[in-house]
């Protein structure tokens, strides 16, 4: 699965995108997939449920 990201958006933005101001999980093109949270740890928080880390290799 892609690497989300966390990112915030300010009031200005959220205007010009058409979405509410808050924190986003959102892929490296730049597509919001999860959203707005009030902080950044709960968006962190979906985003380590929505992808989740690989599992390791054994050797």
């Amino acid at each position: 699965m892609q690497n989300l990201l966390s990112r915030h958006v300010l009031k200005d933005e959220s205007l010009r995108l058409g979405v509410e101001s808050g924190w986003y999980g959102h892929k490296v093109s730049g597509t919001f997939v999860a959203g707005p949270y009030a902080t950044k740890e709960e968006c962190n928080m979906r985003i380590a449920e929505l992808d989740p880390p690989a599992p390791k290799k054994k050797r």
